[in-house]
């Protein structure tokens, strides 16, 4: 539940920025500047860190400078897409650069001694794997819900919410699925 929690956290600013950009162009220009300012103060308290926190930091303050301050409705109308979209390329980036972004957050609670280890890294590609698929369909989503494409909006936004949850309920369980199946090898290793 902690791992949960944790988890929960890394994502505040844009879990913020998800429930109060809703409804009026005065409600996303508030959730931006929060989003912002969250990432910013998580940062620094290092709560926050790694591609997700510097792709956050990138998105909202390009979205709070072209909405807020420039008036930029293109943005305003995309930011569905757009938010979802940079989600998706910075997990996609750190897993072709070998360094997943769950790293960073697994290691928190995870012996320093198995942070190289084939099986802990492996465990983070398939983690952020699963988090930027969704990042990736939810950005789809957002789109189809921006054109009205087949669904109604709330389809869209059930879609969307049901494939975050189901991804976070992943991320906490996978982690002891794997542990628990190499313990059964080593037990069965051990004793043939």
């Amino acid at each position: 539940m902690l791992s949960f929690l944790k988890l929960l956290l890394s994502f505040a600013p844009w879990l913020s920025f998800l429930v109060i950009a809703q409804g009026s162009l005065f409600r996303l220009k508030l959730g931006l500047l929060i989003a912002l300012a969250l990432s910013i103060v998580m940062g620094l308290l290092r709560l926050h860190r790694g591609i997700i926190l510097w792709t956050g930091l990138a998105f909202f303050t390009y979205a709070t400078v072209a909405v807020a301050l420039l008036g930029n409705m293109w943005t305003a109308q995309h930011m569905g897409v757009l938010a979802n979209g940079a989600l998706a390329l910075g997990s996609w980036i750190t897993i072709l650069m070998g360094k997943p972004f769950t790293l960073d957050y697994a290691r928190e609670h995870t012996d320093p001694s198995l942070w190289n280890s084939s099986a802990f890294i492996r465990t983070n590609v398939v983690i952020t794997s699963a988090w930027a698929s969704v990042f990736t369909v939810n950005a789809i989503l957002a789109w189809g819900k921006m054109t009205q494409f087949i669904l109604p909006q709330w389809g869209y936004e059930v879609a969307s919410y049901f494939l975050l949850i189901v991804t976070a309920a992943f991320t906490t369980w996978y982690p002891d699925h794997c542990r628990r199946v190499r313990q059964r090898q080593a037990h069965r290793l051990a004793n043939p």
